[in-house]
């Protein structure tokens, strides 16, 4: 019976995501067994084997990728928060707000 985790339990890279990358590696060797056992040619299972191997490559490297992303996200949203506005976003004496200007550099204008 599959073990249940509560949602805030999970985060990512656990095991979920090693046991897909155990599932598609296990298929890459079980694909190519029954395709040389239903009589395909050896080059030809090989190109499958060899193509598999590429996705499943390129699945795993896009899935630890996603995963550093969402770690870094979740990081990014309980970090403590500096200033509500960026550098060039300051309001108060001095700033303009945009709106029209009359054109002189007087403050009445």
């Amino acid at each position: 019976m599959p073990s249940f985790r509560a949602p805030s339990e999970t985060r990512p890279g656990d095991d979920r995501s090693t046991d897909l990358i155990r599932w598609a590696a296990f298929s890459c060797f079980l694909v190519p067994v029954v395709l040389l056992w239903y009589g395909t040619s050896l080059a030809g299972t090989t190109g499958t084997a060899l193509g598999l191997a590429a996705v499943t490559a390129v699945c795993r490297v896009l899935l630890r990728r996603s995963e550093r992303c969402a770690v870094r996200l979740l990081d990014e949203e309980h970090a403590p928060q500096g200033h509500p506005r960026g550098r060039h976003q300051r309001t108060g004496a001095g700033s303009h707000r945009g709106g029209r200007h009359s054109g002189g550099n007087s403050p009445a204008g």
